[in-house]
């Protein structure tokens, strides 16, 4: 059950890392410096004082840089690769007990993964916005990505069995609305 739970947190973590990179990270440290997350021995940095004032600076610029209108989608291009990165990083730390290979192959997989499908899903509708509203409606997504960040980060920790549910069955839905709609244009 023990692992389940690891799965299910890094997944919760790995998902809020494709919508700001920083702010799970900035939750993750004061979560282990509080003693309410436990992390790989490799990654106990995470949870040391010079790191949650760091990701709380990066966490504050990364937000604000997303309230500028030019700015938000040369973001988006620069934060892919990095939530990809953050998502492998985020489902790592958390492995504890685990064997290096299934460690990685995990963080990889599902860590990066998930990162990657909730980022790239980010970018879509940040540019669908750009594209519809020149731009005006990139300050609510920007206010709902933080959001949905940091409430994801926080179920995440408090509630891994489900967060990890809602995740995995949010991504079977995306997949199988990309999947049906790759069949229809073949079809037509």
């Amino acid at each position: 059950m023990e692992l389940l739970l690891s799965i299910c947190l890094g997944i919760g973590l790995s998902a809020a890392c494709g919508f700001r990179v920083f702010v799970p990270f900035f939750i993750m440290s004061i979560a282990s410096l509080t003693g309410h997350l436990a992390l790989s021995p490799n990654f106990q940095w995470i949870g040391t004082y010079p790191a949650v004032v760091s990701f709380a600076v990066a966490s504050v610029l990364e937000i604000a840089g997303y309230y500028v209108a030019w700015l938000d989608n040369l973001l988006d291009t620069i934060a892919t690769p990095a939530a990809i990165i953050a998502g492998t990083i985020a489902m790592a730390s958390i492995a504890i007990d685990m064997s290096p290979f299934l460690k990685w192959t995990l963080a990889i997989i599902a860590g990066g993964g998930t990162a990657a499908i909730f980022q790239g899903k980010t970018m879509l509708v940040r540019g669908a916005s750009t594209a519809t509203t020149g731009g005006a409606g990139n300050f609510a997504i920007a206010t709902a990505e933080a959001g949905i960040s940091t409430l994801l980060s926080l179920f995440a920790l408090f509630l891994p069995l489900l967060t990890g549910i809602l995740i995995v069955a949010a991504i079977f839905f995306l997949l199988r609305k990309v999947f049906k709609r790759h069949l229809q244009k073949r079809l037509s």
